[in-house]
């Protein structure tokens, strides 16, 4: 079911698409070690966005952001370490790769617009 929320609906979509490659990593090459850590970092994306949306102050959601930021970055990493290793074929990366990039610009201007805001009631 999808929410209002844009940056959380696509962080679910994208953690799908993340198990769905585990999934074909582990099960039907029997890759082990990067398909856990690309499970990881790209299901954790989403949960932390969700622990920021029901976060406890500005500066506890600011906090939850930059780590799905930090994990969408790291979830980057193993998906161009699968590319160049081969285990993923061009197309497969080109047809994940873009989301995650999708994310990490979304991530890095909700939390550069939040801190904006925050200098800018301070200022007051």
């Amino acid at each position: 079911m999808k929410s209002n929320n844009i940056v959380l609906d696509k962080s679910f979509d994208f953690a799908v698409r993340v198990v769905k490659l585990y999934k074909y990593l582990r099960y039907t090459i029997d890759e082990r070690v990067m398909s856990t850590q690309v499970l990881k970092s790209g299901t954790s994306i989403g949960a932390n966005i969700r622990e920021a949306l029901r976060s406890s102050s500005r500066k506890d959601f600011v906090a939850k952001m930059n780590i799905s930021l930090k994990e969408a970055y790291e979830t980057e990493y193993w998906l161009e370490l699968l590319y160049r290793t081969e285990y993923i074929s061009e197309k497969e990366y080109n047809s994940i790769f873009p989301e995650c990039r999708e994310l990490t610009n979304i991530l890095s201007q909700i939390i550069l617009t939040t801190k904006a805001k925050d200098s800018e009631l301070s200022s007051k």
